[in-house]
């Protein structure tokens, strides 16, 4: 092996894996980009910035220095901003200027961390750190590369600029930066960490969890009151990193498998559900849920994959989802060997959490694809339009991963991608036979759709105009359900209704918050500037005064 190889860059198991995912999204996300976004065929900057990410992706994951790695990190944040600028819409370059400045802001803190470890173990080789978090410096330079990964990832509460990036930035580069390489990126450096580079201590794990059940709790409850279905997609995408940080956060190796198959998970149907919704907004030229509605006669093959998508991301057997959500809860529970309860609050907060994520997927499926359409959208035509085959390539590829996923989890991405990067044998104290239950299932649906064919054979069913208290849709046209309203009264609740105030006036947002001091300050220096000569000499005079006693008094 050369110096090269020794120094620079390393091959293992859990770098292969992530790896390979992320250029198996790159791929997509080009397919997907050249039916998206056709204008830009003649333009090559955007291709050639999807695969420079793609290239400085594969060298943080592949990194042995810990520089490189940080140098490669940076890049992709620069990629991001670069992307996002694609968008159309007219805050899309705040929304770029943000992401940019919250990932290169929490990169000052990784940089910070990573010289901490370079000084306490005398190496930055990832393969020659291993720190023990039972003294301060050691705990500082984990909390500084969390802060790094938080921010990558977009866990609570550095998290805003995904839901942004979601509504404004073009949906292929959403897919692909902050629903899949990011993601990828930041739960990998954050097992890196917990596997190789960190003794971790039960106080580090507890705060893992904390971080991921608020993330679930919070993004969800948000999730829950969108009207954007890119900005729910967002929301969703957010409150998914809770369940990596719960699995990582238990310390136990069933657990931590699950966060990473999670991690896989998350990719695959979140990519899926921007794809789809990517092909959505395009058919109907808006992605208000309220403006939505009856898509899915438009278009059935685009709502199989969202609704496969949105099955899996709530957690519904047998898809992926489900898998590898139930590794993380059979982690929680081992957790609890070892004594206390909290164990069960990280449980119900994880079930709960589900629960919103179902809740949230239903609504987009009930306002975008199963609603009555609204009157600006029927009859004008929106069927003669047609949507490329390259957009539906990438979201059908994605829908039968969910389903492979889930039922043959053990036999495939388990088998190649996760239980190598262990050293054990894992072993699942639950029973879960994703092969039976998928039958069952199957046998339900079968018994259904034959009941389904019978009433129609016998000629019993009787068809009528849709009517909601009587009144006809063509009649009272306000009688339309969109779906968009469904969780709104969440709002209302007393416990929440301060909190989503506060939200709505941004200050549960660090980079709005930040933005405000920073001007505050501004403006009050500014006062001090009234270019008055006599008053700047003044100022500077007092302040020799002030320097002339320091001196003489030392």
């Amino acid at each position: 092996m050369t110096w090269f190889e020794q120094e620079i860059f390393y091959v293992d198991p859990l770098a292969i894996s992530v790896g390979i995912c992320i250029a198996f999204f790159a791929v997509l996300t080009l397919f997907y980009s050249w039916g998206y976004m056709p204008r830009t065929r003649g333009s090559l900057s955007y291709y050639l910035y999807i695969l420079l990410t793609l290239a400085t992706a594969l060298g943080a994951v592949f990194a042995s220095n810990l520089i490189v790695l940080l140098v490669c990190w940076g890049l992709t944040g620069v990629f991001l901003y670069l992307l996002i600028g694609y968008g159309t819409k007219e805050r899309t370059p705040a929304t770029a200027k943000k992401a940019l400045i919250i990932i290169g802001g929490t990169d000052a803190f990784m940089m910070l961390g990573i010289a901490l470890m370079g000084h306490l173990s005398g190496s930055l080789d990832i393969q020659h750190i291993r720190l023990t978090l039972d003294h301060p410096p050691a705990v500082v330079a984990f909390l500084c590369l969390l802060i790094g990964i938080l921010a990558k990832a977009g866990a609570i509460p550095l998290h805003t600029w995904i839901v942004d990036t979601a509504e404004d930035a073009p949906t292929p580069v959403t897919a692909f930066l902050p629903a899949s390489v990011d993601k990828l990126l930041g739960i990998y450096l954050l097992a890196r960490m917990v596997l190789d580079l960190f003794v971790m201590t039960p106080a580090i794990y507890t705060v893992l969890m904390a971080i991921g059940t608020v993330t679930i709790l919070w993004a969800g409850m948000m999730m829950l009151v969108q009207q954007d279905f890119k900005r729910l997609l967002g929301y969703c995408a957010v409150s998914q990193v809770g369940y990596v940080l719960l699995g990582i956060g238990t310390g136990h190796p069933l657990g931590i498998a699950g966060g990473l198959f999670h991690m896989v998970n998350h990719a695959i149907y979140k990519s899926c559900l921007f794809f789809s919704g990517g092909a959505v907004e395009q058919k109907s030229q808006t992605t208000d849920v309220e403006r939505m509605g009856g898509m899915a006669r438009q278009m059935p093959v685009i709502f199989v994959t969202f609704l496969i998508a949105a099955l899996s991301v709530s957690g519904v057997p047998p898809l992926n989802g489900f898998a590898s959500k139930w590794m993380v809860y059979q982690g929680i529970i081992e957790t609890g060997r070892e004594g206390g309860v909290a164990w069960i609050l990280w449980l119900v907060v994880a079930m709960f959490g589900s629960a919103m994520t179902l809740a949230g997927m239903m609504k987009l499926v009930h306002a975008i694809f199963l609603g009555q359409p609204a009157a600006d959208r029927q009859d004008t035509g929106d069927q003669s339009e047609k949507t490329p085959l390259l957009m539906y390539i990438p979201p059908v590829l994605l829908a039968l991963l969910c389903i492979l996923f889930g039922i043959w989890a053990y036999a495939l991405p388990l088998k190649h991608l996760i239980f190598p990067i262990f050293e054990q044998e894992l072993i699942f104290p639950g029973i879960w036979q994703p092969t039976l239950a998928t039958v069952l299932i199957l046998i339900g649906i079968g018994l259904g759709l034959i009941l389904f064919i019978s009433g129609r054979l016998a000629k019993t069913m009787r068809q009528t105009d849709v009517f909601i208290g009587g009144e006809t849709l063509d009649a009272v046209p306000g009688m339309r359900v969109s779906g968009g309203a469904f969780y709104n009264t969440v709002q209302e609740l007393p416990v929440f209704r301060s909190v989503f105030s506060l939200a709505q006036k941004g200050a549960l947002d660090p980079y709005v918050m930040g933005s405000r001091i920073t001007l505050g300050i501004h403006r009050y220096l500014g006062n001090f500037h009234t270019g008055i000569l006599s008053t700047y000499l003044s100022w500077c005079f007092l302040g020799m005064m002030i320097l002339f006693f320091v001196l003489l008094f030392r």
